[in-house]
């Protein structure tokens, strides 16, 4: 908790990361109907799909520099000197990511729906599977970022080596917010959504732990 606590603490003073995430997201979302006309039907066409890739790539933004800027000042080895366990440093990292990068872009759905012409009715599910999908990359990309520590370009290998592994997510989010814009029932693909949630949520720590215990 005190981890925890320290990284919300830097992310108020630096809220750059932040901000950088929620701008790409909804300036991306404001170029859809630049990109492919601004005909209402088209557009909440494809508005879920849109929603979700680009949330996922706004919260990739800060993930290179999650465990980076810890080892160039020697903090992560104090960290792991400290007796807190690898997977808890990891752990305690992902939760802040999904604080301060993730709960921003929930904030922020709205307003891209709204860009995107997606139905009002529509809204409460994309925050839920875009809330879901940010957990389930903070997780992923933390473990990306460890295995990625000191690597040479490993800002560029990281959206390699994770956004393959996030496709399911954008997959059941988008499905998810399809079915409530139809009026049908979301809850199959939120829960198909919480269950890589809940598989992440064990395993992506261990093996970011086990990637900081070798560096």
């Amino acid at each position: 908790m005190a981890l925890l606590g320290r990284e919300l603490r830097l992310a108020l003073r630096h809220p750059a990361d932040t901000l950088a995430a929620v701008m790409f997201f909804v300036l991306v979302a404001a170029l859809f109907p630049f990109g492919v006309g601004p005909a209402p039907e088209t557009l909440a066409r494809l508005a879920p799909g849109a929603l979700l890739a680009a949330a996922l790539l706004a919260a990739l933004l800060p993930l290179d520099r999650m465990f980076g800027a810890d080892a160039e000042d020697g903090t992560l080895d104090q960290l792991l000197l400290s007796g807190l366990g690898p997977s808890a440093v990891a752990a305690a990292k992902a939760a802040a990511h999904w604080l301060t990068t993730g709960l921003p872009l929930l904030l922020a759905t709205p307003v891209a729906a709204a860009m995107l012409n997606l139905p009002v009715e529509a809204w409460p599910a994309a925050m839920a599977a875009l809330g879901l999908a940010a957990g389930f990359l903070s997780l992923l990309g933390t473990a990306g970022a460890a295995l990625t520590l000191g690597a040479r370009r490993g800002g560029v290998l990281l959206p390699l080596l994770v956004l393959p592994l996030a496709i399911p997510a954008v997959i059941f989010g988008a499905a998810g917010i399809e079915a409530a814009a139809a009026g049908l029932e979301a809850r199959p693909y939120l829960l198909l959504l919480s269950a890589l949630l809940a598989a992440a949520l064990p395993l992506a720590p261990l093996a970011a732990g086990a990637a900081l215990r070798t560096e």
